[in-house]
């Protein structure tokens, strides 16, 4: 009962103030006094959507503990006692008891955020919690899950409200294609001109830039994604609901499907009940890359370059990639048993496939928007001649497109057997045939497995057009393919492989004890650093890679786990290949060990396959001897280990303390 009456006493509170967190009308604004603020004012009428019988719940009064209310908040709180409303209907429908606790919970909660002094409202919600019991209990906190999720929904759409309204009240030269946030990318282009910088060099750094947003899957990540996609289209009906040339039969039909979309996540269990497994989360990975960013990218792309063009004047290359994405899932095995080396293979063939098959999505469009049957460029003509089997004679850029389908078709093809061979996994694979049609001609061509064999010839349409004449249209679908093979390539996102600090300490001590050499995990850190940078510069191998698999060394299988990942990782194509993440960092030799079991297994520059070393220094002392121990590293390693361009501190924010990390 303790954590029913902790649970539900913090959500009827909570309910209330998370209403009340909107953004006010300066979200736009910055203390560099960009937009204006919208005047305030001290209270707002109560808004209230009436519909049937249903009791309509009362809004509060104020969004937050502050005793003014800013204007622009107004349309929020009216989306908030819509939604509400909507679910009150459906609870009190469904359980007229639990509609009932949840009300009185709601009102207490309410009334304590308008008087904190006043013990009362918080001592009959304790009473309340005590009095109710545990099936009661279940649904009331469901109701509130529902309505803060509910909240968060208004909120995600009262943003961009507010964002686009502030842009419209902007002086006509102020207006641009990003929003004007300090710490955005206009807002910092204008500081840096404000400072004396020069759009040449503003230019430069811009393109320079290299941002890598890692996914991940953790564990307190339960939510289905059914029901995130849910929350996701009740935001875009709100936004559907503000258009003012809306007929009143399409209004009630909008206001309809919210109110069956809200009846269904009641209806609905909202957690996974059965842990999902390594590739499971994956393909979530894979769906987020699908259903939002393989959109959202270019389309910031397109935006990016307008702004280049507006404040700095120069157009953004095609083929600029600021921001690029990576992967854990699949390859972090710290902690997680079920991630072996075939797992991640399985991981890394998926996303190739989920790759083939988008871009293969794209070019079908594309196919059938450039019927352009005359003025192309040199190299677009010879590209198109190189093409031997077509039934586009005249019409060369579709010849070229519908060389590159087959090509993906083949890629699908072999992606879809070599996971078949190497799992019945419970993750279906629709056959590329099936999804796309025929294409004759798909088994005679090569597969295309790196980012250039697309991009190459993407390009050369890109530049006829543009040279001939279609501007216009090579600014369409064809930099929107380009800007995704940029960022995303063949595979989707490079994967990450993480394992914790002490399994490359065993490994490395049943090598030494195996050839005679004592223990290495014995040694002290200056011994260590010493066998590694010797081992690093000698050209002899410390073992046959086939006396593993052979188990002639007759490695503890844990130790055969650790090895057997760089074999694989030595085994995939340098493209679907990121950082090696070391977890509990602590010392220079910790780095120096996965550059020499990299170079045993012949990951090197040379084929493209070394992996950068990633420690991550996550306790508090690690953090404070962290710098004695770069510079230590620094001193041991060579050119060929590390390079200049990787010696410097990253850092990121996880769910608890900073981890420190060298990229």
């Amino acid at each position: 009962m303790r954590l029913n009456l902790s649970f539900l006493l913090a959500a009827a509170s909570l309910q209330s103030a998370s209403a009340r967190r909107a953004p006010t009308a300066n979200v736009a604004s910055s203390k560099r006094a960009f937009l204006k603020n919208v005047p305030s004012i001290q209270s707002l009428l109560p808004l209230h959507i009436r519909g049937g019988n249903v009791p309509v719940l009362s809004s509060p009064q104020s969004l937050t503990q502050a005793s003014t209310l800013d204007s622009s908040d107004a349309p929020l709180i009216t989306d908030i006692e819509m939604l509400s409303n909507m679910l009150a209907e459906v609870v009190l429908r469904e359980n007229p008891v639990v509609y009932d606790y949840y009300t009185r919970f709601r009102k207490l909660g309410m009334d304590r955020a308008a008087n904190p002094n006043d013990p009362e409202p918080f001592q009959l919600m304790k009473q309340l919690a005590i009095d109710i019991g545990p099936r009661d209990t279940l649904g009331v906190m469901k109701t509130f899950c529902i309505a803060l999720n509910l909240v968060n929904a208004a909120e995600v759409h009262h943003r961009m409200r507010l964002i686009r309204e502030n842009e419209r009240g902007l002086e006509h030269v102020h207006v641009g294609p990003l929003p004007m946030v300090e710490d955005g990318i206009r807002g910092t282009m204008e500081i840096l001109l404000e400072e004396g910088n020069s759009k040449d060099k503003i230019f430069e750094r811009l393109l320079r830039q290299k941002n890598e947003i890692v996914l991940t899957a953790h564990p307190t990540e339960v939510n289905r994604k059914t029901i995130l996609r849910k929350y996701r289209i009740i935001s875009e009906l709100l936004a559907y609901l503000e258009r003012p040339d809306l007929h009143p039969f399409e209004r009630a039909e909008a206001l309809n499907n919210l109110r069956g979309i809200i009846s269904a996540i009641w209806g609905a269990d909202e957690i996974r009940r059965v842990k999902p497994t390594v590739q499971k989360e994956a393909a979530g990975g894979c769906a987020v890359i699908e259903s939002v960013l393989w959109d959202a990218v270019p389309s910031y792309l397109r935006k990016l370059d307008a702004q280049c063009r507006v404040t700095l004047g120069k157009k953004l290359p095609v083929d600029a990639a600021p921001v690029k994405f990576a992967s854990w899932i699949g390859g972090d095995r710290d902690g997680n048993p079920n991630c072996t080396p075939e797992v991640t293979v399985e991981v890394v063939t998926h996303q190739r496939l989920r790759a083939a098959k988008l871009f293969l999505s794209d070019l079908n469009e594309l196919y059938s928007e450039l019927a352009i049957s005359s003025r192309f460029s040199k190299e677009l003509e010879e590209l198109a001649a190189s093409v031997k089997q077509s039934d586009d004679a005249r019409e060369k850029y579709r010849r070229v497109i519908g060389h590159l389908r087959k090509r993906l078709v083949r890629t699908i093809k072999e992606c879809e057997y070599k996971l078949h061979s190497l799992s019945d996994s419970a993750i279906h694979f629709v056959s590329a045939e099936k999804t796309y049609g025929a294409l004759e001609g798909w088994e005679d061509v090569e597969p295309i497995m790196k980012s250039d064999d697309l991009m190459t010839p993407m390009r050369i349409i890109y530049d006829s057009l543009v040279q001939t004449g279609f501007e216009l249209v090579a600014d369409g679908l064809v930099s929107d393919i380009i800007r995704r093979i940029a960022v995303f390539g063949m595979t989707l996102v490079p994967l990450d492989i993480r394992e914790e600090s002490t399994k490359h300490t065993l490994a490395l001590d049943a090598i030494t004890r195996y050839l005679g050499m004592g223990s290495y995990k014995e040694w002290d850190e200056e011994a260590r650093l010493n066998w590694l940078q010797s081992e690093l510069n000698n050209k002899r191998p410390l073992f046959r890679i086939r006396d593993i698999e052979q188990n002639i060394l007759r490695l503890d299988p844990d130790v055969k786990k650790t090895l057997m990942v760089f074999k694989i990782a030595s085994e995939l194509d340098p493209e679907s290949l990121g950082a090696y993440v070391i977890s509990q960092g602590q010392t220079a030799s910790d780095v120096l060990a996965v550059m020499l079991l990299q170079k045993q297994f012949g990951m090197t520059k040379a084929n493209g396959k070394l992996m950068r070393v990633v420690p991550l220094f996550e306790t508090l002392n690690d953090l404070t001897n962290s710098p004695q121990q770069l510079e230590k590293l620094f001193r041991y390693v060579t050119a060929y280990h590390i390079s200049n361009k990787v010696r410097k501190m990253l850092s990121t924010i996880f769910y608890s303390p900073p981890i420190f990390f060298l990229a």
